[in-house]
């Protein structure tokens, strides 16, 4: 397992946002994690995952056949 280290600005309060989920959809999104990868980064199960996208503004319909069958699969 990899370990990333964020530098916030003393003026955010980082409890204001979720990082590993904003983390999760952007990856998901340009298609450098499937969406079980992704969930296990935002540490929900892959099915609450799924539900969540939609409130990060990420579709949960792949544009490849290929990713898409992956994320059935997994």
């Amino acid at each position: 397992m990899k370990t990333i280290q964020l530098h916030i600005p003393d003026e955010m309060d980082p409890e204001d946002y979720d990082f590993p989920m904003i983390l999760a959809t952007k990856l998901y999104e340009d298609s450098k994690v499937s969406a079980g990868q992704a969930a296990q980064i935002a540490g929900l199960s892959k099915r609450a995952f799924i539900e969540m996208m939609g409130r990060y503004g990420v579709s949960v319909v792949s544009d490849s056949i290929d990713d898409l069958h992956s994320d059935i699969i997994e």
